[in-house]
Parts: structure tokens; sequence; C-alpha cells
């Protein structure tokens, strides 16, 4: 058993058969034949027959204009009796929020009906054809409720690890659907949900916000579109302002060429005011207007003095900037562009956090600025970041943003988590070593590593065998690192082939770092899966890690852990590498874990009660936080020091059981 992130598409989703072998005029021409035959069936053979209609149509689905062909035949999938015998026969009964279950949980059949009948009312709300029981303007209203409900499908911004496992291959099949409905339904009706999602996701401060910026983007056309009749836009001026005018000389968007003459007229008061109004609203929401390097590079030029304003540092900041000046200066010059605005908030975000004074940092960031990049990682970074600058200036960009904000890492739609995670955790406990495994694989495509003295070099492992490719929906730093650190990451499990535990045990400390406990706790037995001693496992985690237990003694480095995952019926969904941050008091002086998660999004709904937070209770930016009882019922595997003196005997028996019963209740309950 290991750590695995959960986002791996099985065999079924990841070959999805059908959706690229077939194009899609002949598959369009197959479900015609299907759909005939269905209609043309007697009542006892249509069961066999819908079947046959479902399956060609979850293949149709997760084309680009299979969505749209299915909508034009929506009157005839209802005439046929694809919906009979099922509750989607009766669209009057059909309540909105049940689709949140069945397009996450439901099987494929289920999954495809569902999207078929959000396709059927559509064309009822578009006046395509009537039904008797239900109008076209409450098809509208059923409608826009979906894509309320659904808009972490819709805009992929959930990242949720038990949505894409059970989806599969369909994902794409459901998103398209809600495409294809939002764009005849409109945002109008959805955008007080949306703007309530973008800052739930902005709270996290993810490095990567290429989707929200187009989501913020869209919003903004809507709202300026005299043909969209908007209610309510609470919350959606500020996310506007801050990307298209977050200052007084920048409010009407001019666009960059306009503005960059205004700054050549004007005095000191009004270029103040400029640095406060950019400062002040990427702190507010951690995004970066285009008009922000345009700023910083005039006032590199002409008024350095203003640099600190326009960063929004604190004095920690300011000390930083003065220690090393040249250096900041250099790496505005080199990162920061209208095509990698982030990078400003990196910057700034790096200096508050006081990481160039640790010695080995400022030389590594001048060997990053004149790093000369390999084919490969150029090819990986383009591919990632677009060609808008050359490949080292995205790196940079991205370097700045990680060591900035080390818990914004992501590990996009990839089955990446534990790359991920050593990103984060390095770039917060280790970056001069970060900085380093960046250079050696962007210059020299290779990284080279020890595992109980073995050397494992990312470049000789990739030899002869097929090489991951560079995931696509992440950071610079990611696209790069991904790939190597994967190859060695395996090659480390194949080594620990045939021991008698966990091969985290052994992975763990020699991948991550030297801080990693040797002690070890898996709560399953390896060969069965069943729980094994977990009375024993949580008083070893409460003794370990909770204050009250451990002589109130706070953790010193982050530790590597894995959860069990579990959906929001609480039902197993896989394992996935986490790393705890801290354990303390929240604001109600509950006791909570706050912890790293490598997904999209931190926030997830894991069934019985339990939901992860990311604001609200003291969590940093990025980090995810539970009830330490809530954490330890999901929590399968920990490091501890078995150097530091311990006493499970002393963790209290009814804590004990209260996370046996939130464990037995979910992940646990076969086991």
């Amino acid at each position: 058993m290991t750590i695995r992130d959960v986002n791996q598409p099985d065999s079924q989703s990841g070959s999805q058969p059908g959706a690229q072998s077939h194009p899609l005029a002949d598959l369009i021409d197959r479900f015609d034949t299907a759909l005939r035959g269905l209609a043309q069936a007697r009542s006892f053979s249509k069961p066999s027959h819908i079947g046959k209609v479902l399956q060609l149509a979850s293949r149709l689905l997760c084309q680009p204009d299979g969505p749209a062909s299915l909508f034009e035949r929506a009157q005839q999938l209802e005439q046929a009796g694809v919906f009979d015998g099922t509750d989607w026969a009766h669209p009057e009964i059909l309540q909105a929020d049940i689709t949140v279950q069945t397009l996450r949980l439901g099987s494929t059949d289920e999954v495809t009906l569902e999207c078929l009948s959000e396709l059927r009312l559509l064309a009822l709300a578009e006046q395509r054809h009537s039904h008797a029981t239900l109008s076209g303007e409450q098809a509208h209203h059923y409608l826009s409720q979906v894509l309320a409900l659904n808009l972490d499908l819709l805009f992929d911004i959930g990242g949720g690890e038990a949505t894409r496992v059970r989806l599969g291959r369909m994902a794409e099949g459901v998103r398209r659907v809600l495409q294809l409905l939002v764009t005849h339904i409109g945002y109008d009706n959805i955008l007080d949900r949306l703007m309530g999602e973008i800052w739930r996701i902005l709270a996290q401060r993810p490095i990567r916000v290429d989707h929200i910026k187009a989501m913020i983007s869209q919003i903004a056309a809507c709202l300026y579109d005299p043909d969209i009749a908007v209610t309510s836009s609470r919350g959606a001026d500020r996310l506007i302002s801050a990307l298209f005018g977050p200052t007084q000389a920048s409010i009407e968007d001019p666009g960059l060429a306009v503005y960059q003459e205004r700054l050549a007229g004007m005095d000191g008061p009004a270029l103040q005011q400029e640095a406060g109004g950019f400062a002040r609203a990427m702190h507010d929401t951690g995004l970066v207007s285009a008009y922000h390097p345009v700023f910083m590079r005039f006032a590199l030029e002409h008024a350095q003095d203003l640099l600190p304003v326009a960063l929004g540092l604190s004095p920690t900041g300011r000390d930083a900037l003065a220690c090393y000046q040249e250096l900041v200066h250099a790496l505005i010059h080199g990162a920061v562009y209208p095509e990698t605005p982030q990078a400003v908030y990196g910057l700034a975000l790096m200096l508050e956090r006081g990481v160039l004074f640790a010695p080995p940092v400022a030389p590594a960031l001048w060997r990053q600025l004149d790093l000369a990049l390999c084919e490969p990682a150029r090819a990986a970074i383009e591919l990632a970041a677009g060609t808008g600058q050359p490949a080292n200036v995205h790196l940079l960009a991205a370097v700045l943003g990680v060591l900035g904000v080390p818990f914004g890492v992501g590990q996009g739609n990839n089955p990446t988590c534990q790359s991920a995670r050593a990103i984060s955790m390095w770039a917060y406990n280790d970056p001069d070593y970060l900085l380093q495994m960046i250079a050696w694989a962007a210059r020299d495509d290779d990284l080279v590593m020890h595992f109980e003295g073995q050397r494992l070099s990312s470049r000789e492992l990739a030899e002869g065998a097929v090489s991951p490719s560079a995931p696509m929906d992440v950071d610079a730093v990611s696209a790069v690192l991904v790939p190597h650190l994967d190859r060695i990451y395996h090659a480390m499990g194949a080594l620990c082939a045939g021991r008698d535990d966990d091969p985290h045990r052994w992975i763990n400390p020699e991948f991550h770092g030297w801080w990693v406990g040797r002690g070890f706790q898996l709560a399953v037995d390896l060969e069965t899966g069943a729980l094994n001693h977990y009375d024993a496992f949580v008083r070893h985690f409460y003794a370990s890690y909770h204050p009250l237990y451990n002589g109130n003694q706070p953790l010193i480095h982050p530790q590597p852990a894995g959860l069990a995952v579990t959906d929001s019926a609480a039902r197993f969904v896989g394992w996935h590498a986490i790393t705890i941050q801290r354990v303390t008091l929240d604001q109600n002086n509950d006791m909570r874990v706050f912890f790293y998660n490598p997904n999209n999004d931190g926030g997830q709904d894991l069934g019985n009660g339990v939901k992860v937070a990311t604001e609200g209770f003291g969590e940093r930016f990025g980090e995810s936080s539970l009830p330490v009882e809530e954490f330890v019922s999901r929590l399968y595997i920990f490091h501890f020091d078995p150097l530091e003196p311990a006493h499970p005997e002393n963790v209290d028996a009814d804590a004990v059981a209260s996370v046996e019963a939130l464990a037995r209740g979910s992940w646990a309950a076969d086991r």
C-alpha cells in the first residue's frame, strides 16, 4: 500500500475507449442509428436499446461538439424513451441540488442521463419543444440553479480528487455540457455564487490564477454587456478593478501604452497614490493587474523609493529590500512583466517571509537570473506558461511565486501529489535546496538524489523508459521539476519492494529531507488493508502532535502524512499525500490541525460532517485545517521523532473513541 494520488485515472477512464477512436460524424451516425432502434423497439426490449444509446451518448459528450449535437436531438431523445422508467422521466419533480451528487458520485449511465436531461431542459427553456408538466421558464430557472451549484465542475476550480476519480473520462463531458448551458443561460443568474467561489479560492492564494482571471473577465463581460440584465454584482467590482483598473490612473482600463505615458507626466504625490493603490488591490485579492508591472518597471528607473510602497511591504519586507536592493532590482528587471504580473505578489511575500536573510538564498537567486535552460526545460515551461515571455522569465517569475507562497503550489489535474508536496515543503522549509534542484533540472535536465546511499539520477532513470510528460496546468517550477521528481520517487518505491512495511516509512525521509521523523505509524495492515492496532495509532498521534499531550511542544518542521480521502458521502476514494504544518488552538479555543493539501482547492467535504476549512480559523494563505479529531479520523500514516519523549497511555480514551467512530463511519467502514 502506498500513498497514491487519487487523481490518477483508472484504466477505463484513462484509455477513454471510443472517445478518440471515432470521428464525430461516424459517432453521430452510430448514435442516430441506436436512437432510431430505441424509438422503434417494443417496450420489453427497450432496456437493451437504452444501454447502447447511453454508451454512445457518453462518448459523444466527451467530444468537442458532442453536447451540441445531442442538444439538437433533445426532443428525439425524450420521444424515443431514453428517460422512461427513471426520475428523469418526470422533469417537474427534479431537484437541482441532487445534481451535485449525481454529477460527482453517479455511475457513467447516471451521469450521462443527467447530462442528457439538462440538454433536454435547455431545449425546453429555449422553446424548441414543449412539455406537459414543465414550462420553459421553469426549465430556465432550474438550469440556472444547476449551474450555480456546479461551478466547480464548470470551471474546474474544485480540484477535488474524489470527483476526478469517480467521473474519469466523463469529467470532460460534464464540463462541456455545463459550458454549453452557460452559453445559452448566461451568467447573470449565477454571478453571486460564482463570486463566492472565486473569493473562496483566492483566500488560498494559489500561484496559478489564470483560470480565476478568465472567470473574472467573463464576469466583467457580463456586467458590461447591455444585453445581459444583471441584478447583483456583489463583490465583482473589487475583483474587476483589481485586474483592470486598480488605481486612479488606470481606473478606466486605458491600455498599457497609454498608462505608461500617464506615468511619465505624473508628479510625486500622484505616483505615491498609484503605488499605494496597486499594493492595496494586490494584497486585498491576491491578484495582480498587468498595470502593476508597468508601474514597477517605471519606478525601478525613475522612483525607486516607491518600490516598497508598490509592494505593500511591512518593516520586515522593507529591511529585506534595503539589505538586498541590487538583487531585488535585478529580480524585478528579470521577472516582472505585464505577461507575468503575479511575480510582483510572489516577490512581495518572499521579502515579507525574510527568505533572503538565509545566507545561501541570495547567491542562488543570482544564479537563477543567469541560468541557461536546457531544451526539455524550455519546452516544458512553454507548454505550461506559454510564450508571451522567454521561458527563463516565466521560470524566474514562478520561482518568486513559489518562494513567496509555498502553500500556493498546486498539482493541477495531475497525479503528482508527492512531488507537489515536496516542492511546497522545500519552498517553505529549505528554499536554497529547492533553488539547487531547479538549477539542476532546468540547466542539466537531471536531478540526482540518494536513497540509503544509492545514487539515483532522473536522467538515467528515464533512459529506456517512457518518460513522464510535463504537467500543463501547473506553475513553471512544477513543470520543470515534477517529471524528474516523479521518476526518483518511483525508483525509491521500487527499491523498497519486498519490505515488511509501507514504503513511505523509508521514502519520505530520503525524498523530502532529514527533518522528516524516522518514527512511522500506519493505521492499516499492509497485506489485508484492515485496521491494525488503530487505538495505538490514534494515541501515538496525539502523544506526538497534540500540545496537551506532548508537553506543549510546537511542531518544528513540517511532516509528510497520508490521508484516507473520502467523498461527501464519507465513502473511501483513495490515499493522498499532505503535509502537517502545525497543531494549535483556533480563535474558538478548539484544537485544530493545519496542513498543506497539494490539490488546487484545499477545501473539501469529506462526509459525515467533516468539512475541510481554508479560512476563518486562523489559516495562513494556502493552509487547510480540521479539528484534531476529524483530521486524525482521516489520517492513515504519519511520521514522528522516535527520540522525543511520548506518552500515548496518557491520551484521553474518549478522544480516541471519538476518532475511531468517525473513521469507522467513513473510510474504515469495511476494514
